[in-house]
């Protein structure tokens, strides 16, 4: 474990005014977000669309880092250099999704655990080499009747623990997201219970398997209320409650926090990190780490045509900014509107 190669990473992924693209959609996602636009899910579009994102011209100056997938790192920029590598230039950290997904929890109806602990030593060492120096695991927490129930919490927090070791054991920084679902008609009081039950459990497995907080990132969901909930909390409310788990639950001593955006809209996602990152007195630098809430736009404007690419760069540009503002606390909804 090279302590100071760990620290150096995850100070420079929660760097002042920066945060991270989550740009590691499995092939089966991927397929679902280029339906929308009408474009065939190939390997080659796949490439050409995270070639569109990467290299969008001056970006580098609002992401510190990239999450990509397997296939991904394995890919070639336009220039001919592997994806990580061409990142690395840019100044851009490479980092690596090594969950396998989630399964059914035998005996807990409705709940998931998260696959790809076997082997993942063996992994990281691979990525390592392929230049990734930190990486993501991804717990899912969904609230509903009676759920989520002391199995599911006690399950994916366990995994989250050994995963966090074994990267901090490749010299890799582990990001963990226990991700508590925004689908759900619940309140947003019962969406705070829930979270904080989840980081509990989660930073208690932490501690057991000997993880040291100082490398450690944590990427997790906003408290807000269940998308299907008659009572949507307002921008303030959801800062509140989310400083308030985390102050209860993230030690001190971990560099920082990024947030998910958990299928919130784009402004929205900004206008809550915005309102959390201007609070004062944090212990911890707060950002994002978002993939539909920076690449919708992008998306939506590229659909598969060449001729569209530099307006899509555009549009990407745009929500980096929008965001690397908002982790100093500093978007404002008039920022928008002078955009468009």
């Amino acid at each position: 474990m090279d302590k100071a190669l760990l620290s150096k990473t995850a100070a420079a992924m929660v760097a002042k005014g920066k945060g991270l693209l989550a740009a590691d959609e499995s092939s089966g996602t991927c397929e679902k977000r280029f339906q929308s636009v009408k474009v065939e899910c190939t390997e080659e579009n796949r490439r050409a669309y995270r070639q569109l994102l990467f290299g969008t011209p001056g970006v580098e100056q609002y992401l510190s880092g990239v999450i990509l997938f397997d296939e991904t790192t394995r890919q070639k920029a336009t220039e001919g250099a592997p994806f990580p590598e061409y990142l690395q230039k840019k100044g851009i950290i490479p980092g690596i999704k090594v969950d396998k997904g989630v399964v059914e929890i035998p005996f807990a109806p409705g709940e998931k655990i998260t696959e790809g602990l076997d082997g993942l030593s063996k992994r990281l060492d691979e990525y390592f080499r392929m230049g990734c120096r930190f990486a993501k695991w991804r717990a899912v927490i969904t609230i509903g009747k009676n759920i989520p129930s002391h199995t599911c919490l006690y399950a994916n927090a366990h995994a989250l623990a050994r995963y966090a070791a074994a990267c901090q054991a490749a010299s890799i920084v582990p990001m963990i997201e226990p991700e508590v679902l925004l689908d759900g008609d619940h309140s947003i009081e019962r969406c705070e219970e829930v979270t904080e039950a989840t980081l509990r459990a989660t930073y208690a497995a932490v501690a057991a398997y000997n993880v040291f907080p100082e490398f450690l990132i944590l990427k997790t969901s906003m408290v807000v209320s269940g998308a299907r909930h008659s009572r949507q909390a307002g921008v303030d409310e959801v800062a509140e409650r989310t400083l308030r788990v985390l102050k209860r639950t993230v030690p001190a001593a971990q560099p920082g926090i990024v947030f998910l955006s958990g299928g919130q809209s784009d402004e929205a996602a900004t206008a809550h990190l915005s309102a959390m990152a201007a609070a004062k007195n944090l212990p911890w630098p707060l950002t994002f780490s978002y993939s539909r809430a920076l690449q919708n736009p992008a998306l939506n404007t590229w659909r598969g045509q060449a001729s569209n690419v530099a307006a899509a760069q555009k549009a990407f540009y745009h929500r980096a900014h929008m965001n690397g503002l908002a982790s100093q606390g500093k978007w404002r909804p008039e920022l928008e509107k002078q955009a468009a």
